[in-house]
């Protein structure tokens, strides 16, 4: 495969302009967009599976992913503040790498945002059950929300949520920006109460054996956290739409991602500390068992038909779960109805990620121009975003949380790894452009960022990695059968031809 069809900088740039959206984001609300998007299900939901898949050992989990999504952001950074245009990753790698492998990143990028987007979906459904049995003493059918997976039909509060979401963003980008604020701050509260509660019980015994599943089960807990963390690219795409991207989308990248690792090691070190502990459920052969199977499943109802309290790696509503269980009872429903609130900000920053995504790929002409129409009163790219809302739902309804957060993880991986081999190249092959953000140490930072996302992608279950090779199959059948004859580079001939250094199979 060689690198063709490179789209340089500055026609990104010009396009962008002719046709861009309305700049109306500050500072400050893309750095809520952010955090609204990282402080989710990762935290709320996900630390219940990665206390099955590491023990006490999802501390150092924790630290891994968040030191490698932090080398990616570096690279964001850089790259946002010499191309602020909408698109992150995917315009990134078309820039440097050209159509087809940016291609491939925007179909990768499906699988961050669209998915991502059913798997925050999928968990709130399950703290909102959890409110409504708690508060209302009504217990919701299982069949309406669970996945076919776990024995149910299909998982209805999810589909709901994600179609008002997209009601939402279809009404406009600083409508959603200025509710998503909100729901940040309730967000935030609720971990801040979560650790001023749960530390100062903190049984350190808890702690002991804190590798129970060793190297392996630490790594996999890793590759399942990363999605705690991806959120932050979201803010690269909102680029467009930014006022000063040059300065105020690293500002934002930086400072969301550092605010949320902080809160994220806190919380992390309460959940484990608590009378609940944080050791993996073991089948009664003394093997560990699978996040997200029926045989987990049932393991946890015979643990706690014996009269057990339920283990944090069963429940389904982990931090309300842990303040009940060292008497918080209302305060645990309070968190229960913070996450309830608040997670549908992740739904939001993900559609609204994906839907940038297709934006930029329809002005492109690799996907059809309607999908890039702005609607006339709200200003904003409706189709799109009602395309993204019903592949959201649809994802939600049918598989459980932590598959989907695996497949989302898969393509997050892939994209950011693609980023930082792009900040590589373009620091060879264009040393002279000015760099509002110049990444310190890259040659260092950039293969770290490389050599992790690897290293996560290798570490998911074995179906989750299967799934972006065969995503990305399938995706170039669409670009060579559809994409690459419409693509207005290629149509128009605008293509900057590559240095022979640069031309190369990859």
């Amino acid at each position: 495969m060689k690198f063709d069809r490179v789209k340089s900088l500055d026609a990104i740039i010009a396009t962008s302009k002719k046709k861009s959206l309305n700049r109306s984001l500050g500072a400050f609300q893309l750095t809520m967009l952010g955090i609204g998007g990282i402080i989710g299900t990762g935290i709320f939901v996900l630390t219940s599976e990665a206390a099955q898949k590491a023990g006490p050992g999802m501390m150092l989990s924790f630290i891994l992913a968040g030191f490698i999504c932090m080398c990616a952001a570096i690279c964001y950074c850089e790259l946002a503040s010499m191309v602020p245009a909408a698109g992150s990753a995917y315009t990134y790698t078309y820039a440097v790498m050209g159509e087809r492998l940016a291609w491939m990143v925007g179909r990768a990028l499906i699988l961050e945002y669209a998915i991502g987007a059913a798997a925050v979906a999928s968990s709130w459904s399950g703290y909102m059950v959890g409110l409504v049995r708690n508060l209302l003493h009504v217990d919701i059918s299982p069949l309406w929300v669970n996945s076919p997976q776990a024995g149910g039909y299909a998982n209805l509060p999810a589909v709901v949520i994600i179609l008002m979401i997209t009601w939402l963003l279809v009404l406009g980008t600083t409508e959603s920006a200025r509710a998503n604020a909100i729901l940040v701050g309730i967000k935030v509260m609720a971990l801040t109460l979560f650790a001023v509660l749960a530390i100062p019980v903190m049984n350190t015994s808890h702690f002991t054996p804190f590798m129970p599943t060793g190297i392996t089960g630490m790594a996999g807990a890793a590759a399942s956290i990363f999605f705690a963390y991806v959120g932050f690219d979201a803010v690269s795409t909102a680029a467009e739409e930014t006022e000063n991207p040059q300065r105020n989308v690293p500002l934002a990248l930086i400072a969301s991602l550092g605010f949320c690792t902080a809160f994220y090691l806190l919380v992390a070190l309460g959940a484990i500390g608590s009378p609940l502990g944080a050791q993996p459920v073991m089948a009664a052969d003394g093997s560990v068992l699978a996040p997200g199977t029926l045989a987990l499943e049932h393991r946890c109802q015979t643990i706690v038909a014996g009269g057990t309290p339920t283990p944090l790696p069963c429940s389904h509503e982990a931090l309300a779960h842990i303040l009940r269980s060292i008497g918080w009872n209302r305060v645990g429903n309070l968190i229960g109805l913070a996450a309830t609130m608040a997670l549908p900000s992740v739904v939001l920053m993900m559609i609204f990620g994906q839907t940038r995504i297709f934006f930029t790929m329809a002005r492109d002409g690799l996907l059809p121009a309607g999908l890039a129409r702005i609607h006339s009163r709200y200003r904003t790219p409706h189709v799109v975003t009602i395309v993204t809302g019903i592949g959201a739902a649809a994802g939600a309804a049918f598989l459980p949380v932590g598959t989907l957060a695996d497949y989302s993880n898969s393509g997050t991986l892939f994209a950011f790894a693609m980023v930082a081999i792009s900040v590589l190249i373009l620091r060879r092959t264009d040393p002279m452009r000015a760099r509002p953000f110049r990444a310190p140490a890259i040659w260092v930072i950039a293969p770290l960022a490389i050599l992790g996302c690897l290293y996560l992608y290798l570490s998911l279950d074995l179906v989750a990695i299967l799934v972006l090779p065969a995503w990305g199959m399938t995706g170039l059948a669409i670009y060579y059968g559809y994409g690459r004859a419409r693509s207005h580079v290629g149509r128009q001939d605008t293509v900057i031809p590559c240095p022979q250094k640069q031309s190369r199979d990859s």
